[in-house]
């Protein structure tokens, strides 16, 4: 069991336990941390507080972290749609709902579970829990994903994304009517310090640059696509919330009364291209949003 001593400044202080814990601690989610506050892994001064405690300026709050049992990864036969593949790459069609890879809490039912059933070769370079995996995309989004089969494929696909080369759009609805047809939001993004499940736009965050444009607009709504330069966490989200027009859905970043859905945020990776890691031949591939995405923007008006 690992245990660390933080002692509680005045920049910190008035946040409750466990925000606190999981905004000092990389790796420990809101999530966690109220789990470990309840459990009494976390103590004040050396007493157990509640998950709503605020710490006050010289508490030293004691974090112990448990072992965690190693995740078993299993093939399921989770349908995935592979829309192509050859001896070094893949591309899939990811559902909403589906987490990518394994973590505390997600073993099962994941895009690596169902990939692992699908395809036969993954590259191992991003470690056990990820294999073929090159980026990600969010739980409640749909859409297309590169999938690597072999370390060589993997490190070429990764330098492209390093090097901003891969084409990935984006098609989204939002809430508001944009009034002016194309967009670039560049500003820079950060984890929240008070709630490490959240980023936000910040001054001293990494580089973020998205392109939209609108495809139709509606009474309350606007339809876009968007265009990524660079690929942050929760990118479109938290960049369309910045300039006032949260994604549809969206139980993050949206407002309080924003529609409520079966299959998730009203945002898909539609298209996504790149140069193979063998041939150099540039490939290319879309893929149409969900059948209740489309629904929903057929009874709008």
């Amino acid at each position: 069991m690992k245990t660390m001593e933080i002692t509680v400044t005045e920049q910190l202080k008035d946040m409750r336990i466990d925000a606190f814990v999981s905004a000092q601690l990389d790796n420990v989610s809101r999530t966690r941390a109220t789990e470990l506050v309840r459990d009494g892994f976390v103590l004040v001064n050396g007493e157990k507080k509640k998950a709503k405690y605020k710490p006050q300026v010289g508490d030293v709050i004691e974090v112990s972290i448990p072992e965690v049992e190693p995740i078993e990864l299993i093939a399921e036969d989770l349908n995935i749609e592979v829309v192509y593949q050859d001896e070094d790459v893949a591309v899939v069609n990811k559902p909403s709902g589906m987490v990518v890879h394994p973590s505390l809490g997600h073993g099962r039912g994941t895009l690596v579970n169902g990939l692992l059933h699908a395809i036969k070769d993954l590259s191992g370079i991003n470690g056990e829990r990820r294999p073929g995996i090159v980026h990600r995309i969010d739980k409640d989004t749909s859409g297309l994903l590169m999938v690597a089969k072999n370390d060589k494929a993997h490190e070429s696909l990764s330098e492209q994304l390093k090097a901003k080369t891969v084409k990935r759009e984006y098609v989204a609805l939002v809430h508001g009517v944009i009034d002016h047809n194309l967009g670039k939001i560049d500003a820079p993004l950060g984890r929240d310090v008070k709630d490490r499940m959240r980023y936000e736009v910040m001054e001293n965050g990494k580089e973020a640059v998205t392109h939209f444009e609108v495809l139709q607009r509606f009474a309350e709504y606007t339809l876009i696509k968007c265009r990524l330069e660079t690929g942050r966490t929760h990118q479109i989200r938290v960049h369309m919330r910045y300039i006032g027009h949260s994604i549809v859905g969206d139980p993050l970043y949206g407002p309080r009364k924003t529609v409520k859905t079966d299959f998730g945020q009203f945002l898909h990776a539609k298209s996504i291209g790149f140069d193979h890691p063998r041939t150099g031949e540039f490939l290319a591939f879309e893929s149409e949003p969900p059948v209740a995405f489309t629904d929903f923007l057929n009874g709008l008006t």
